[in-house]
């Protein structure tokens, strides 16, 4: 039954891809890369949202227990996907890939993180009323 919930991880690669995609093309031209970095978090929780807003016309949690468990496993996958492929695809640093988890440097990805755990249990206790 988890299976599908990490299969369901992987079109959320894709909409990271899109995201940085219409960061580069666009207003990262503009507004700098620390900036550029801010509003890309912000629209990938938005993006992420909407995906996940339309999952749940097909699958459901069965307990907040299950929704903060797959919460975590995306956490997991994300983590995982980042730095393996950040490092050993783009060739980043590993100084440069721990870069994004400086909050007191303005960098905000941990925000996202944080929300890709807790959205699964905020939508299953949405859902349940």
């Amino acid at each position: 039954m988890i299976l599908r919930y990490i299969l369901a991880w992987i079109p959320m690669v894709l909409i990271a891809i899109i995201n940085g995609t219409i960061r580069e093309v666009t207003y990262g031209k503009y507004l700098g890369e620390l900036r550029s970095h801010q509003v890309s978090t912000l629209t990938g929780i938005l993006l992420f949202s909407l995906y996940l807003w339309t999952l749940k016309g097909f699958w459901y949690f069965e307990s907040s227990k299950q929704a903060l468990v797959i919460g975590l496993i995306w956490l997991g996958l994300t983590v995982a996907f980042e730095f393996l492929f950040g490092y050993y695809i783009v060739g980043n640093s590993w100084s440069k890939l721990l870069n994004d988890y400086n909050i007191i440097a303005g960098r905000v990805w941990i925000v996202f993180l944080i929300w890709l755990v807790i959205s699964p249990l905020l939508l299953y206790r949405f859902l349940e009323r």
